[in-house]
């Protein structure tokens, strides 16, 4: 790996990048934690589906309006005060949901704090980090510079998930409240946050020199009809976000949490490490087709998910599905980066990602009321359905614009 990692970043450019990977990693351990323990200790708490799929509405509603502001200001603020100032709020993200149980109350929290109930990131650090790593290399190789950014965060979401039962396995053997550790794990945010921080303070990485022109200038169409598309995905993604999956499997299969944390960490296992995959698809046969013709597979894999009868095959479904799923995020980020200037690139990352959050903030409401009167996995029907769309369109405007192919 570190070979790899030194490959990937020029020798002026490593400490940057390995920081970047650490700090990428120590999120994605809270986030991977978090996003499976979060839904039963809602429900515990005497959350109904539809409030708990309230609340994951608010955390991307949340992370969607606060990406924005801060992918178009990152180079006016600079990125150190941006990053620090996102991991105060993560601290304090931690701090409020360990010690608040009312409806209202955590709602306000989700909605202006780092909480990510996802599999993936789509929090405010995501356009400044994705920014600061289009600029350490050269154009070659993007693919799997971010290929390596999102495996450091996936590999370490999938230890957050597996560990996600030791509270309960910390109450059982203590002889405790259950409900008192699980909200003592919300801490987790706290001391990654404190970690990230220490890591953000040593970034060197700066940004361009402003050149007075609009964020988005020469790129704005092509950036935006991506956007469009990428919200519709992310639509779909919505439907079917790491919180949701852990009810969906919880309600209608009556799985435990052990394992139902077992699966999702397989699942994100092989997500993680089949970018690097992506990477030498990409390189062979372009990022877009690299893109689509891994999505479709994994959309109909989704799909059966929702339709099979019984748990194994369920779950046979999302661990193959989570081999091809993921393929497509190093190859759309180094998309986006590779068709607009660089003085662009903090401002594209922001309008592609926080549209994708506003949009996958719309549709876990939903889902929890689907999964709240149906016992037919609707959810992972519908989202499935959405992102095969998305990639048909995605593969027909690649033909439309020379840049994309």
């Amino acid at each position: 790996m570190e070979r790899s990692i030194n490959s990937w970043f020029p020798r002026s450019a490593t400490a940057d990048g390995k920081l970047l990977l650490a700090t990428r990693a120590l999120r994605g351990l809270a986030d991977g934690a978090v996003s499976v323990f979060l839904p039963s200790y809602l429900t515990v708490i005497g959350f109904s589906p539809l409030r708990v799929g309230a609340i994951v509405f608010g955390t991307l509603l949340g992370s969607a309006a606060l990406t924005l502001w801060v992918g178009l200001a990152t180079d006016r603020l600079g990125r150190r005060r941006v990053l620090l100032a996102a991991c105060a709020l993560m601290l304090l993200t931690g701090i409020g949901f360990a010690n608040l149980t009312s409806f209202w109350p955590l709602f306000a929290v989700a909605a202006v704090g780092t909480l990510n109930p996802s599999a993936g990131d789509v929090s405010l650090f995501l356009p400044t980090e994705q920014s600061a790593l289009a600029e350490l290399t050269p154009d070659a190789g993007r693919t799997g510079r971010f290929a390596v950014y999102n495996l450091a965060g996936g590999m370490a979401g999938a230890l957050g998930a597996l560990s996600s039962p030791l509270p309960r396995w910390l109450a059982e053997w203590r002889g405790g409240d259950a409900l008192h550790y699980e909200r003592l794990a919300f801490l987790v945010y706290v001391v990654a946050a404190f970690a990230a921080a220490m890591c953000y303070r040593r970034l060197r990485v700066m940004p361009r020199a402003s050149t007075g022109r609009a964020p988005l200038h020469r790129s704005r169409r092509v950036v935006i009809r991506l956007s469009a598309l990428f919200s519709l995905d992310a639509a779909g993604g919505g439907f079917v976000v790491q919180s949701l999956l852990v009810l969906y499997l919880g309600e209608r299969f009556h799985l435990n949490r052990g394992t139902v944390a077992a699966t999702l960490a397989v699942t994100s296992f092989f997500a993680a490490w089949s970018q690097l995959i992506s990477a030498r698809l990409a390189a062979r046969i372009g990022m877009v087709r690299t893109m689509v013709f891994t999505h479709l597979p994994a959309n109909a894999l989704l799909i059966a998910a929702g339709i099979v009868p019984n748990a194994p095959a369920a779950i046979a479904c999302l661990v193959l599905r989570s081999i091809l799923s993921s393929m497509d995020v190093p190859a759309r980020q180094a998309l986006v980066m590779a068709v607009v200037d660089p003085d662009e690139r903090a401002a594209a990352a922001s309008v592609t990602n926080v549209p994708r959050s506003l949009a996958a903030a719309m549709t876990p409401a939903l889902a929890g009321v689907l999964l709240e009167h149906s016992s037919i996995g609707w959810p992972l029907i519908i989202g499935g359905a959405m992102k095969a769309i998305y990639d048909l369109a995605l593969y027909r405007l690649a033909h439309e614009h020379i840049e994309l192919r």
